[in-house]
């Protein structure tokens, strides 16, 4: 009978092949493993030739036993080590096999062994917390590049903002714009969008911004309640300016 009633494939002791299968995550084929190798577990490669690692297991099992590194007793029942045991009568304890299991393959954790208990923590091994440690930091650089490009941003958007109002204050001032002003607003906002747009000598672009409609969907979300920027009129200011910029080239 089982001591652990919440795992179905945890025994309180194990024959080395019980063990062997459940470390492999071969449980589904115990019935099948465990008749074929009955008679004797050295034809265990022989007679499962696709699962190396069972034999492997299987083998280094015996080996603790053999140089006293793991425990072991006869039908469930500990004997002194040095004592002779059949090797189909052989056993180990689940909580011996498991001691020996955190000593000498610490990086293994089978289900059977250390997932069954209420005691059991939730561990992760060295790999794994090294492996999540350069995942988080790769993040964390990510986000601090990300960070870096949002200030940039904010500063280009800042400055559109202030060439916005002082294109207000000129126009409340001096009244209707004349056309040579007109043309130099045009020319000002096409240079401000391609400069937007541009890379630098070495390929780098100059903003985060990788088109015009960008551009524009970035301004309404941070000025949707300012009169006049709607996304119609942004394109036809943009789309005006460009063809002036284009026109005076």
């Amino acid at each position: 009978m089982s001591g652990y009633s919440f795992n179905p494939h945890t025994k309180t002791f194990y024959r080395p092949i019980d063990a062997a299968l459940r470390w492999c995550n071969l449980i589904r084929y115990e019935a099948q493993i465990v008749q074929a190798v009955w008679s004797g577990p050295e034809k265990l490669a022989t007679l499962f030739p696709q699962w190396p690692s069972l034999h492997a297991a299987t083998e280094k099992i015996y080996d603790a036993v053999r140089n006293r590194e793991l425990p072991y007793g006869c039908l469930g029942i500990s004997v002194p080590v040095g004592s002779f045991v059949e090797p189909y009568q052989l056993t180990i304890r689940h909580s011996d096999l498991r001691h020996w299991m955190e000593i000498y393959y610490p990086d293994q954790k089978p289900s059977f062994l250390f997932e069954s208990g209420r005691d059991a923590p939730e561990k992760i091994s060295l790999g794994a917390f090294l492996s999540l440690q350069a995942d988080r930091d790769t993040l964390m650089r990510e986000l601090n590049t990300l960070q870096h490009h949002l200030q940039e941003v904010l500063v280009d958007l800042q400055a559109i903002g202030l060439e916005r109002d002082d294109l207000k204050a000129m126009v409340k001032t001096h009244g209707q714009l004349s056309e040579r002003s007109e043309l130099t607003y045009k020319n000002i906002i096409g240079v401000l969008v391609n400069l937007f747009l541009d890379h630098s000598p070495a390929g780098k672009p100059l903003s985060v911004f990788k088109n015009q409609a960008a551009i524009v969907d970035a301004v309404i979300a941070r000025h949707n309640d300012v009169p006049g920027l709607s996304k119609r009129t942004l394109d036809e200011k943009f789309a005006a300016a460009n063809r002036s910029l284009r026109n005076n080239k």
